[in-house]
């Protein structure tokens, strides 16, 4: 067993990934990102054991194998018409990565600059509405910074709460945003106005950091705000013995 020792920040961002699926129950878990794929996996492996995972592409898998590794273990096929049902029905909690994400919750990940003549395209739509209004849908953003954290994003595909309460009953029913995760800390909307609040922070991270390197202005909870938890020793041993022995994770989130 590994001696016990500090975490890193990217152990810290595995666990606080992990925890998005705590209570989860029996449904697909759809990590985006080598964090968040960890994440899930460590929340399988401990508190979340009814989690269904997939390989990243087409096969339900029945093992937890490391990052980079096939799966022993094949329980069945997931061809996307399945996992477009799986979505429509809200069997699923998908955590997305955003190029933009403003403090309503609204996503974008198609282009940056004006919608008629952007200065950038990027990923394009793909199904971020339909995640945001049909399953629990978080974001992972290893890099927070203003360019990300925006007062408006240039174009919304996954859809915030703002938007979803203008739409009506018909957006709002199954539409849910647990959590936003990034290299600095923790944030939710569980505010009235349902604006991004700051949760936690990293060991290691200020909230006048957090302040700083964020767009838009953040509802900062009390005096006083948690770090992110300690991963416990068994947790450590899970992350840097199993699940990503060569250390992949450093690489999205350096030391």
């Amino acid at each position: 067993m590994s001696s016990p020792t500090t975490a890193t920040r990217a152990e810290y961002c595995v666990v606080a990934c992990a925890e998005a699926w705590r209570y989860a129950g029996e449904i697909l878990a759809s990590p985006m990102g080598i964090i968040p794929t960890i994440g899930a996996r460590l929340a399988k492996l401990t508190f979340a054991p009814d989690l269904l995972l997939t390989d990243g592409e087409a096969l339900l898998v029945g093992d937890v194998p490391a990052i980079g590794k096939q799966p022993d273990v094949v329980e069945g096929w997931l061809p996307y018409r399945q996992h477009l049902a799986m979505v429509a029905t809200g069997r699923r909690h998908v955590m997305m990565g955003a190029s933009q994400i403003d403090r309503h919750g609204n996503q974008n990940i198609s282009c940056i600059g004006d919608w008629s003549r952007p200065r950038r395209q990027l990923l394009g739509v793909r199904g971020a509405p339909i995640n945001t209004l049909n399953n629990s849908t978080s974001y992972w953003i290893p890099k927070h910074s203003p360019r990300v954290f925006v007062e408006n994003v240039d174009m919304v595909c996954g859809v915030g709460y703002d938007r979803a309460a203008q739409v009506g009953m018909s957006a709002v029913r199954y539409h849910h945003i647990p959590e936003v995760i990034s290299n600095l800390g923790v944030f939710d909307f569980a505010t009235s106005d349902r604006t991004m609040r700051l949760r936690s922070v990293h060991p290691g991270v200020t909230v006048e950091q957090v302040v700083e390197a964020t767009g838009f202005p953040l509802v900062i909870p009390g005096d006083t705000v948690p770090y992110t938890r300690e991963p416990s020793a068994g947790e450590l041993q899970l992350i840097r013995e199993t699940l990503d022995p060569k250390g992949v994770r450093d690489r999205e989130v350096p030391a």
